[in-house]
């Protein structure tokens, strides 16, 4: 019995790992205001950046979910990049969503 339900708790855990974080609704407007750190790598809106000199990854109009899964990534450690290591670590999920709600809009205008 004890190991049965260990061993669906850790398929739960593997099977979900997004489900280790709070469910929030993100807030497109309150998004707008947190996507200010986004803009001198990711050049939103428009993808315009003079800094730096590597390609970033354009996400505006990127899938909410992937935004949302990718930022836990970087807290995790399960994704790597310095700089977005240290954004992610500042961020509650509650920042997570309403930044997702808000860059994933942009797929919504064109």
């Amino acid at each position: 019995m004890i190991r049965t339900l260990a061993a669906v708790c850790l398929i739960a855990a593997v099977a979900a790992p997004s489900a280790l974080h709070a469910a929030v609704t993100g807030n497109a407007d309150a998004g707008k205001a947190k996507v200010y750190t986004c803009h001198g790598c990711h050049g939103i809106p428009g993808y315009n950046n003079a800094y730096p000199n590597y390609h970033v990854p354009r996400i505006a109009g990127q899938n909410e979910q992937y935004l949302i899964n990718a930022l836990h990534e970087y807290q995790s450690g399960d994704r790597k990049h310095p700089t977005m290591d240290a954004q992610a670590d500042s961020l509650s999920d509650q920042d997570i969503a309403d930044i997702a709600a808000y860059l994933s809009s942009f797929a919504k205008q064109q």
